[in-house]
């Protein structure tokens, strides 16, 4: 047995040693072709664990030089006298602004919010609160808890109408010719509270065009000095008109998030919905912004972009439409962002009369319900959002605060002020005063209900 043990040794030892010599001869052999045979790229480094994959390498803009040089010069000057001379030639217009001088604003709003319940009813769905309550047993989950204040996280400053647009899906009526402004009694007011808000991160500024208001330099460098996020929801244009040179820079050294209206990536799209010259402006404004380091991989400016639908349709998804934004102003203009943002067309104000008037406010709301998505429930703005308007007045959201729909009157207001007067900025001390308050709702909440959920900062799902 001894001797069969070791005969096997010797045999595997022998097998060894005649493969490292077969080994060895091929090495030599494939060392000797190796030298005969130019290999001019065979230097990889044996450090591997410091190899690193580049970034794909982009194709250069297809702007050149020359154009974007005319595109600076063409862009000058401002936007407001070519759109008030569109909102002199423009029907619909003319039949809002008759219709607002003649049975004024309040009524008009109650008229709106009945033609939406009436488009519902002929589709036989009940008012959104109680469908959220039938939604509630169907699913068996409490959707309708869900319909309150929740610790307030952005608190979103509406502080003035006035713009240098008027874009015909604008939800505030924003325009040259509206003056409400916030003033500076109000603003601090609002720093007040502000400072007494431990729960809120992110201070959002919304007009009209908010850097065209007296306030906006005042509340946005307090903000900052606080502490907070602050939010500039910019038309671009606005960055471009006369005395607004260095808004750009100002908003760069504040640190100032930048979320800008860019409906489509062509000139023919967004001049349809924002007016005539408006899309080579917000190129250029994109440009500027881009320039001072916005958008930019790698920079702290943060650049986001928002899409919303042209129509009486829901948007695509925001993930593939960002790859496509991204895509088509790179290689047309070199232009960079962060992230694109899908808000849902909201059926109020001028989008609502938009569609009533193409006999399409039905059909548009039984969309919306019919793409109701209780996923989206949670992550509702209004939640988490308070909106104060240019007067100081509350709402649960930006669209209820142009629906005139206050929020329910915080936990501290005295019964007499609570029957006198709407809930305004100097009612509370602090947001924590409107924690856990039922929301207001009306039927133009299916929007923000619909497919993948909208809000201020996109979809919610």
């Amino acid at each position: 047995m001894f001797q069969n043990i070791t005969g096997s040794v010797q045999r595997f030892l022998r097998y060894s040693l005649l493969s490292r010599q077969h080994i060895r001869q091929v090495s030599i052999t494939q060392h000797s072709s190796t030298n005969q045979t130019e290999l001019p790229d065979f230097k990889t480094s044996v450090d591997v664990h410091e190899h690193k994959l580049e970034r794909p390498k982009r194709p250069a803009p297809r702007i050149s030089k020359e154009e974007l040089k005319i595109l600076e010069k063409d862009t000058k000057g401002s936007l407001i006298p070519e759109t008030l001379k569109e909102m002199q030639n423009d029907k619909e217009f003319k039949i809002n602004m008759e219709n607002i001088k003649k049975y004024g604003q309040k009524k008009l709003t109650r008229e709106e919010r009945k033609k939406r319940q009436r488009a519902l009813n002929d589709i036989g769905i009940p008012s959104f609160r109680d469908f959220i309550k039938t939604t509630s047993k169907s699913e068996d989950k409490d959707f309708h808890g869900l319909l309150r204040k929740t610790p307030i996280e952005i608190f979103q400053l509406n502080i003035g109408l006035y713009c240098n647009q008027a874009c015909n899906h604008c939800h505030v009526e924003s325009s040259p010719k509206r003056k409400e402004m916030m003033n500076y009694q109000t603003a601090e007011r609002c720093l007040e509270v502000l400072s007494n808000s431990p729960s809120v991160h992110t201070v959002d500024i919304t007009g009209g065009a908010p850097e065209l208001c007296s306030e906006f330099r005042f509340i946005t460098q307090k903000s900052s000095e606080l502490g907070l996020n602050v939010i500039d929801r910019c038309n671009l244009t606005a960055l471009l008109e006369p005395g607004q040179e260095d808004t750009a820079k100002f908003l760069a050294d504040n640190q100032v998030i930048v979320i800008a209206s860019l409906p489509c990536y062509s000139a023919k799209n967004v001049n349809l919905q924002r007016g005539a010259g408006v899309f080579n402006k917000s190129i250029q404004g994109l440009l500027l912004l881009n320039s001072l380091g916005y958008g930019k991989p790698g920079s702290p400016l943060q650049l986001h972009l928002v899409y919303n639908p042209l129509g009486a349709f829901l948007a695509p998804p925001q993930a593939d439409l960002e790859v496509k934004y991204k895509e088509e102003l790179w290689d047309n203009f070199g232009i960079e962002f962060n992230n694109l943002f899908t808000i849902t067309n909201m059926p109020v104000k001028r989008f609502a009369d938009f569609l009533y008037r193409r006999n399409e406010l039905k059909d548009y709301m039984h969309l919306l319900v019919r793409n109701f998505n209780s996923q989206s429930m949670e992550g509702l703005m209004c939640r988490n959002y308070v909106n104060i308007n240019w007067d100081g007045k509350l709402f649960d959201c930006d669209f209820n605060q142009q629906l005139d729909m206050p929020m329910r009157s915080p936990k501290n207001q005295s019964n007499e002020a609570q029957s006198s007067r709407e809930p305004s900025i100097w009612d509370i001390n602090s947001t924590s005063d409107i924690e856990d308050l039922r929301i207001v709702t009306d039927s133009h909440c299916f929007g923000c209900t619909a497919g993948l959920g909208s809000s201020c900062q996109g979809t919610t799902v």
